[in-house]
């Protein structure tokens, strides 16, 4: 059994019946099947299917945002802002697939060369609740523009929202088994992906989850994406735009109750300029106001579950107890709900959760160093390697400590870290491998085949 539980209140929202092996295996072989007709079919066959899902993302948004904001607490601005993203994704590879997967020709001693682009097959997506739409969406769109079909595993909390998105798929025009929904628990995943069917994985997820999917894919011999946990270092240089900056790394922070992958975790800030973009940081942070994500004036819901709220609220407390302070925040409010507080916390040393762990909420590790060399060095030591942000007003150096000196997939100057469909999006170290998004995301599942005509 599955349940749906509101965070906001606590209360269940609906339970839902797991499928049974028997019932996975009928689904997964039944996907299978569909995909040997899809792959066959035109990238203007399958762009008009996937223009029509934009178009029912658009129409259904606020509906779509009302649904988030029941499972997992999200506010509905930014609900109503995910589905739009999923829609633009839709655009995005329903008009660039067929340029990104055409065959490339190679001049060779052969009368024709070239590399060709072909679906794989299934391919199972285990995804996040942090986004419930937008996570799937960014994996889909380019999955089955190229002619692959796909299974979901949706987080077990948000149910509504993965019967919601194999509903919209079937009402967009897909053939009803190009893309199902597994309502299965985590302890029938290892089983779904050794199935002969399924010929690829993409996990978005905690770095644990990655470890055991990895090592569940490399033992058939299958391939995985993963995008992982992320301990994002935001350095403030002592030229940087200090307001700009500190209004930047708040908002980075608390998008989505902290609750990102890329939200920004870690501020290391000259000492020259520590106490003024504190100051600043300080009021951005104070000035969310965190209650009911159904109520238009709430800039921050509640956590997803009660059970993650408690697990970062330890983590702040361990951290205190080895030194940190709190400087906003730090403790459960009195309410219903699963909410926590902006906080922030300085004094971070190694050894603290604070500074090797993943914050997962909204906390932020404020963290003082003396002069850049040493912020870059800060910045990097950390198991973890998704994102990062650079501010200073020399942009030129910026790049360069963005492109040159940072271990991380995605580097941002003057600007908080964020997905986009025309860019890469993935990590390096302990946030994965692989890359979603751009050309390089829609290639990822698909045989890259040598054709050497004589």
């Amino acid at each position: 059994m599955i349940k749906s539980i509101n965070p906001t209140t606590g209360e269940s929202v609906k339970s839902y019946e797991t499928y049974s092996e028997k019932g996975v295996d009928k689904i997964i072989n039944s996907v299978d099947k569909t995909w040997c007709h899809w792959r066959s079919t035109s990238f203007a066959h399958r762009s008009q299917f996937m223009q029509n899902l934009s178009g029912l993302l658009k129409s259904k948004k606020e509906e779509l945002a009302h649904l988030m904001a029941l499972e997992m607490g999200k506010v509905i601005k930014e609900g109503v802002g995910e589905i739009e993203k999923c829609a633009l994704v839709c655009d995005y590879y329903a008009q660039n697939a067929e340029i990104f997967l055409e065959n490339e020709i190679i001049s060779t001693e052969a009368f024709r060369s070239f590399v060709s682009y072909q679906p794989i097959g299934t391919v199972l997506a285990v995804m996040p609740w942090n986004f419930p739409f937008w996570q799937v969406f960014r994996f889909a769109a380019p999955t089955l523009m190229a002619g692959n079909t796909a299974v979901l595993k949706h987080a077990s909390n948000v149910p509504g929202c993965a019967i919601a998105i194999e509903e919209l798929f079937r009402e967009a025009g897909f053939p009803e088994n190009a893309f199902r929904t597994l309502l299965i628990g985590s302890n029938q995943v290892e089983n779904v992906i050794k199935h002969h069917a399924i010929k690829a994985v993409s996990l978005t997820g905690s770095t644990p989850a990655g470890k055991s999917v990895a090592s569940i894919s490399g033992s058939v011999l299958k391939k995985c994406v993963l995008e992982l946990g992320g301990s994002d270092p935001y350095i403030i240089l002592k030229d940087a735009n200090l307001e700009d900056a500190a209004t930047k790394c708040a908002a980075g922070r608390l998008l989505n109750a902290g609750q990102s992958c890329i939200g920004a975790k870690r501020f290391i800030v000259e000492n020259e300029v520590y106490p003024e973009f504190v100051e600043y940081f300080l009021h951005e942070m104070n000035s969310a106001y965190f209650g009911d994500p159904f109520d238009a004036e709430t800039t921050m819901g509640p956590m997803a579950r009660f059970d993650l709220r408690d697990e970062l609220h330890q983590q702040v407390v361990s951290s205190i107890e080895k030194g940190a302070e709190v400087i906003l925040g730090g403790e459960i409010p009195h309410r219903k709900g699963a909410f926590y507080p902006p906080t922030i916390l300085e004094n971070i040393h190694p050894g603290m959760p604070a500074y090797n762990e993943e914050l997962f909420g909204p906390v932020a590790s404020v963290i003082r160093v003396n002069d850049e060399k040493e912020a870059i060095k800060v910045a990097n030591d950390t198991e973890f390697g998704l994102g990062a942000a650079i501010f200073t007003s020399d942009l030129k150096k910026g790049e360069n400590i963005a492109e040159m000196q940072l271990e991380a997939g995605c580097c941002f100057v003057n600007d908080f870290v964020k997905s986009d469909p025309r860019l890469p999006f993935g990590g390096v170290k302990g946030s994965g491998y692989g890359r979603e998004l751009f050309t390089q995301g829609i290639k990822e599942f698909m045989n890259v085949k040598t054709v050497v005509v004589k």
